[in-house]
């Protein structure tokens, strides 16, 4: 998922021929909603009592809609592909050139062909995700037409600005300019100057520009640029489609990342991350039996255990993974009271990402240094078992399990740089690898499944500036193929995905809520949003894994939504 660690590392982004990623203990959020196993379906959310909506629907749910028949599409990946020049201006120097006056000097770009005039309409505060497009010549070492994304906050208010995941350190605006530079040592005692120069703004939401960087004066990269603010999209309300709120509660703790919802209260994850310093990780337990005012009834944090990420419950068993300790498991007998048991596995602690419980199994996906799935017996859910490790060849150096769903003895990991992976789980004496779905730029971070017109469909969801929603056909896993895509805007990021019946609930950080129907697989179509990221929230910033980030719909009427910034928010079910 996304690294929130103490520190802020530089953004997962695309860049030339490979991931530049973002790393300090491992990526630190996400949650898996929804599972079920081959005969029985299992709420989404704990018990039956408290949930009873099947997270996949009930077979076949997708007969009527679609008759099974598609046409194979071509797996293009994430943030690939040449969008173009990007900005009518133009760096000067070739790479390995040191201009005159420096890297700073606004001499060094060709900006007359731009409409100047327009730059007064950058406000002055904003974030934005701007996209670079390498202009480097293949001559001078460069990767032409590739590009990658960063992010950029604008504070009008005497704050100071960041570009490229660093505080500005030389500004200059007026009505025909625009141009930010930062300048940062090396460990060497050189200098890194990197500058962005407007071109042109045909509104407050969208600007072009170009930019550069240099090392110890020398041109290193050079490349145009487009920069798109995160305001709603354009020619979206606040919602749509009956998707409304319902209630709205801070959560003070963390940084909110899962929620899980059981017994009339709700369990709010939240992890020490950098978005929040100071502010340790733990749970926050919420009485939500009026959806319209929960109440807080406690908040849980350990000791030398901050880093918590997911949560699940099992009867009175709730799991909370950790990337300090493994899987930290609490008595929720008294659900508003939640008592420590104990941590597995019980040897070496291992780093857990996430949790997924399907029947009386739990799984426990770990991202580096372990980098595996472990497998439990949860038939006595506060005493879990460990069945199996299961490990796989790593790809990258950030590759690892993610997350995973669970459906009719298979177990579909998300393995980030890995792909996913398709594992017959039946017998954990003998669990097997399937099949793997892989894509260029691959980040794969959640998924969900189900059965349409007798075919078992993926919906696949990576996490990186650009990802988005894929559809596959795994009826055979040795050959699982893309069906249909949803995309957004080519700069945001999916987070978690939620298969309910026909209609598939996406988290997708700045673009809020979306709520598919996918009953023809092939076509999703948008039936509902509600928009939570507001530039103005308070603790907003420009981090790419901002907004709408957990999402359960238990089938009580209502879905439950954490927001980095907003906390708990409940809406009525559309």
């Amino acid at each position: 998922m996304r690294d929130f660690s103490a520190s802020k590392p530089p953004m997962l982004s695309f860049s030339r021929s490979s991931w530049v990623l973002f790393v300090a203990w491992g990526l630190l959020l996400c949650a898996a909603p929804g599972c079920r196993d081959a005969s029985k379906p299992t709420s989404d959310a704990g018990i039956p009592e408290d949930s009873g909506t099947p997270d996949a629907g009930p077979p076949d749910s997708g007969t009527l809609p679609w008759d099974g028949t598609y046409t194979v599409l071509e797996e293009l990946g994430d943030g690939t592909g040449d969008p173009g020049v990007l900005s009518a201006c133009a760096l000067l120097p070739r790479v390995g050139e040191s201009p005159a006056g420096g890297c700073l000097n606004p001499a060094m770009f060709d900006q007359s062909a731009c409409d100047s005039s327009t730059l007064a309409n950058i406000p002055k505060d904003g974030i934005f995700h701007v996209r670079l497009r390498d202009e480097t010549a293949l001559a001078d070492g460069g990767v032409e037409g590739s590009y990658y994304t960063v992010t950029m906050h604008l504070i009008g208010d005497g704050g100071s600005n960041s570009f490229y995941y660093s505080p500005v350190t030389h500004e200059e605006r007026d009505a025909n300019s625009f141009r930010l530079g930062i300048q940062t040592p090396t460990r060497d005692g050189g200098t890194v100057t990197t500058v962005l120069a407007g071109c042109e703004a045909p509104s407050n939401r969208y600007f072009t520009g170009c930019f550069a960087r240099c090392l110890n004066g020398r041109v290193l990269e050079r490349a145009t640029a487009d920069a798109h603010r995160m305001l709603w999209r354009e020619g979206e309300e606040e919602s749509a489609g009956g998707l409304k709120l319902v209630s709205e509660t801070y959560v003070d703790q963390g940084t909110p990342l899962d929620i899980y919802v059981a017994k009339n209260h709700a369990y709010v994850v939240s992890g020490k991350t950098y978005l929040r310093p100071g502010k340790p990780g733990g749970i926050s337990v919420f009485d939500v039996t009026d959806r319209r005012n929960p109440v807080l009834r406690t908040v849980i944090s350990l000791p030398n255990d901050q880093l918590w990420n997911s949560v699940w419950t099992k009867g009175d068993a709730l799991y909370v993974a950790s990337q300090d300790t493994g899987i930290v498991i609490f008595d929720i007998s008294n659900p508003a009271a939640p008592q420590f048991v104990r941590r597995v596995p019980n040897s070496a602690p291992l780093a857990v990402h996430t949790v997924l419980v399907n029947g009386d199994r739990l799984y426990g996906m770990g991202l580096w240094p372990s980098s595996n799935t472990l497998v439990f017996d949860v038939s006595q859910p506060l005493e879990p078992v460990l069945l199996q490790r299961l490990a796989f060849p790593l790809v990258g150096p950030y590759d690892g399990a993610h997350d995973a769903f669970a459906y009719q003895g298979k177990l579909y990991i998300s393995h980030f740089e890995g792909g996913l992976k398709v594992v017959d789980v039946e017998n954990p004496n003998d669990m097997k690898l399937l099949g793997t779905y892989t894509y260029p730029n691959t980040t794969a971070h959640h998924n969900a499944v189900g059965t349409f017109a007798g075919r078992t469909i993926v919906f696949e969801g990576g996490e990186n500036h650009g990802a988005h929603l894929r559809v596959l056909d795994a009826s055979d896993p040795a050959h699982i193929v893309k069906i249909g895509e949803f995309k957004l805007r080519p700069t945001t990021s999916i987070h978690n995905i939620l298969l309910v019946g026909t209609r598939l609930y996406v988290a997708w950080y700045q673009e809020g809520v979306r709520v598919l129907d996918v009953s023809n697989p092939t076509q999703p179509r948008q039936l509902a949003y509600y928009n939570t990221h507001r530039e103005t929230d308070p603790g907003r910033t420009d981090d790419v894994f901002e907004g709408a980030i957990g999402i359960r719909v238990p089938g009580d009427g209502y879905v439950y939504i954490v927001d980095t910034a907003r906390g708990l928010l409940i809406m009525n079910e559309p």
